[in-house]
């Protein structure tokens, strides 16, 4: 895989890593700190999960990248931009009751406790794909931090990307509840999750330029999550 495909082209809505694509193939690229452990944590659970999610197969991988097939779908967070909150957050919540039911052993760790589920780690519409007209998930993506964990942490996730960067689709949050199906934690112990999960990004930012400008972003973030009410 060397070089990678020719005729790649940069996609959209990509932070951590560089990925690009042509149409047949995306080409992953790890940057940052433990980039190589990253990659081979997505290629095992993307080659254990795709007969159970809704995964790009890998067709290859070397040390810090990764090459998978492409799959079809608009990503969920312009369709939320777009104003389909209900449709895009009852998707999200449909499929992380799927990704819940999968064994958290798959991950190769041992679950810290009873009860502990599959966490993908960054979950949430930025990271999904959807069929425009059916709304149906084609592709739940970027499984480079996943990780045994509490229930509480991708559904607390979700609601804090919508929060976050979607703020006029906070509305139909409740559509995301309703299709997780789950009974939902109550708000402080949801905003202690997106704290931690704040508190993990501003770590691995620090790692990766102590005093650069993800640092700061992500201590402003977790002071802002702080002080939100819990939605009416």
């Amino acid at each position: 895989m060397s070089g990678g495909p020719s005729g790649l082209r940069p996609l959209p809505h990509g932070y951590t890593n560089r990925t690009a694509g042509d149409g047949t193939v995306v080409v992953k690229r790890y940057e940052g700190p433990d980039a190589e452990e990253r990659g081979r944590r997505e290629q095992r659970l993307l080659s254990l999960l795709h007969r159970l999610l809704p995964v790009p197969p890998v067709l290859a991988a070397e040390p810090g990248a990764i090459t998978l097939g492409h799959l079809p779908g608009v990503p969920a967070q312009d369709l939320l931009d777009a104003g389909h909150g209900a449709r895009v957050l009852a998707a999200c919540g449909r499929v992380l009751r799927r990704l819940q039911a999968v064994d958290p052993a798959v991950t190769g760790e041992v679950p810290a406790r009873p009860g502990s589920v599959l966490v993908h780690g960054d979950f949430g519409p930025n990271n999904l794909l959807l069929d425009p007209a059916t709304f149906a998930v084609t592709g739940l993506l970027d499984w480079e931090f996943a990780r045994p964990g509490e229930p509480v942490e991708d559904l607390a996730w979700c609601e804090w990307i919508v929060r976050a960067h979607h703020p006029d689709q906070v509305g139909a949050l409740h559509h995301l509840f309703d299709a997780y199906g789950q009974p939902v934690p109550p708000w402080p112990r949801r905003r202690a999750a997106m704290l931690a999960q704040c508190a993990r990004l501003e770590e691995f930012c620090r790692r990766r330029d102590p005093d650069g400008p993800g640092v700061r972003q992500w201590q402003e973030r977790g002071r802002l999550t702080a002080g939100w009410p819990e939605i009416p």
